[in-house]
């Protein structure tokens, strides 16, 4: 079983890109099922989602998402029926690597909140989800998939598990900001490795050069995108 997660987080675009990240999730939890994978999510904040994706074949599924998203379209939010081009990046981190990671409950200094996101009156309401950093390290998580606190400390602490497994890897400590920074550039519109082109009616991926149609991609057909 694979584990990867996935950040979605709006870049240039202002309001935009804020509701294109909930776009390009929306799209993912199509490629997923049509993968027959499984998404939790484990943060949910307008301009930034965190999602865990398990299953045969993920890696391979989202190994092309990673980098800036320029999406080209006249915005749900737009009255004038002008045309913006908006930013989201995409990072895409992998799960457990069978690295050792010694992660030790005093190093987490962990504390359980009213959820943010979508899920009805009663989670956001609840404190159930939770923020916690690491102290050795200074990373820090927040998750609010369930409504339950014991399951959100469980995720929690196995995302922190994970980012600390590919710190490790990297040659040196800060290879796993190193590897995002490579991954989704500096986000700005002209640093991009795919443009989701609404009014041409395609998508293009930059590295591999293959597109397809906005249609399909919408409806999380990312077959020839990917390869």
């Amino acid at each position: 079983m694979e584990t990867i997660f996935v950040e979605i987080r709006a870049a240039e675009g202002g309001m935009d890109a804020k509701l294109l990240v909930r776009e390009q999730f929306t799209i993912y939890v199509k490629w997923a099922t049509r993968k027959g994978l499984t998404i939790d999510i484990l943060e949910d904040r307008p301009g930034i989602m965190v999602v865990r994706i398990t299953g045969p074949g993920a890696k391979d599924a989202f190994k092309q998402e990673g980098g800036g998203h320029r999406w080209q379209r006249v915005p749900p939010t737009e009255k004038g029926g002008r045309k913006h081009t908006s930013t989201i990046t995409v990072a895409v981190l992998p799960g457990p690597t069978g690295v050792n990671v010694n992660l030790q409950d005093s190093d987490l200094d962990w504390k359980a909140t009213k959820g943010s996101g979508a899920g009805g009156q009663k989670r956001n309401k609840a404190s159930s989800a939770i923020q916690m950093p690491h102290l050795p390290s200074g990373i820090a998580v927040r998750v609010e998939s369930e409504r339950s606190q014991h399951r959100n400390l469980l995720m929690a602490k196995e995302l922190i598990a994970a980012r600390l497994a590919e710190r490790a890897v990297g040659a040196v400590a800060g290879a796993r900001n190193a590897r995002r920074r490579t991954q989704v550039g500096t986000g700005m519109r002209g640093d991009k490795v795919r443009t989701v082109a609404l009014q041409r009616g395609q998508v293009v991926d930059h590295v591999t050069g293959r597109r397809v149609s906005a249609e399909k991609y919408l409806r999380g057909e990312l077959e020839k995108l990917v390869g």
